[in-house]
């Protein structure tokens, strides 16, 4: 009996692909002396890595720079994601879209249905290079729903500065005392940079200003630039913070009203489809007898 090439190459790539799915959910037990070591030393950086963290942390350092590798480290800040997990999860989608139409194949093979090799080549190929880019979409995604969010948190984030000011706190403490009222993950992002200005002992415009480039947040540059003029020329800052709060919000309405209405656009066409289906089957009957007759 003849074995055939597709079902040995679907058979250990099944095989293999099993066994890096039961390694991954059975994790090991932490080292117990160097858990121990963290513990008593918090002040030292923590070097110990997850094996998700070491294998992406491997193929960060030996496939960037490739050409259709790209790792868009300012959405991933953004989102809260490392680079390597990100092009570890890119990395397994597409060896799964090589594995996938193999396992297909080879379960052909085995029940007696043959087809040329070049065709489950071409689709693995194809599925994997689909699977490749598709965290990128996806990312792309979710960095925009998380802009979008931010800058409605910013919006509130400036009637509370204002109100801080209003009360005759300073530059500093308005920012501050307006970041601890808010909650979500856009002020604790606040927060932590103003934070981190407290301990580096800048001005806390300038941490927001970075945290802004950092993550490409342009409505959080607004308020490190308004604040800075506050603080170095004594402007009074009250009305411009309301300001800048109400074309804010404005510019976010603006947006989302378009979004409804590429939405409403995209429903109509599958409504409009639809409509043509209908009426093409009512009126079949009607041409078939006439083109009979």
């Amino acid at each position: 009996m003849m074995i055939s090439p597709i079902a040995v190459i679907g058979g250990a790539l099944a095989g293999g692909g099993l066994a890096l799915f039961v390694r991954a959910m059975v994790r090991p037990q932490p080292h117990l002396a160097a858990t121990l070591e963290a513990f008593n030393n918090p002040r030292e950086q923590a070097t110990y890595l997850d094996r998700d963290e070491r294998v992406g942390a491997w193929l960060v350092a030996h496939l960037q720079g490739l050409p259709g590798v790209s790792i868009p480290r300012t959405n991933l800040a953004l989102v809260g994601q490392t680079p390597g997990r990100f092009l570890l999860t890119k990395a397994a989608l597409a060896f799964m879209g090589l594995l996938v139409p193999s396992v297909i194949c080879a379960f052909w093979a085995i029940i007696g249905l043959t087809m040329p090799i070049p065709v489950p080549v071409i689709v693995s190929l194809l599925l994997a290079a689909a699977l490749w880019f598709a965290p990128d979409l996806a990312l792309r995604d979710q960095a925009k729903r998380a802009r979008q969010e931010f800058s409605h948190a910013v919006a509130a984030y400036l009637e509370l500065v204002a109100l801080e000011r209003a009360g005759d706190a300073g530059p500093a403490e308005a920012l501050e005392k307006a970041a601890s009222v808010g909650e979500g993950w856009a002020f604790v992002r606040i927060q932590q940079a103003l934070l981190r200005a407290r301990v580096d002992k800048i001005a806390p415009w300038k941490s927001l200003g970075d945290l802004s480039r950092q993550l490409d947040l342009p409505v959080l540059a607004d308020v490190a630039d308004i604040m800075r003029l506050s603080a170095t020329d004594g402007a009074a800052v009250y009305t411009t913070l309301r300001s800048r709060a109400k074309s804010l919000r404005a510019e976010l309405m603006a947006a989302q009203t378009e979004e409804a209405n590429k939405a409403s656009e995209a429903m109509a066409a599958p409504g409009a489809l639809m409509t043509v289906l209908v009426m093409a089957l009512v009126a079949f009957p009607t041409v078939i007898r006439f083109l009979q007759s």
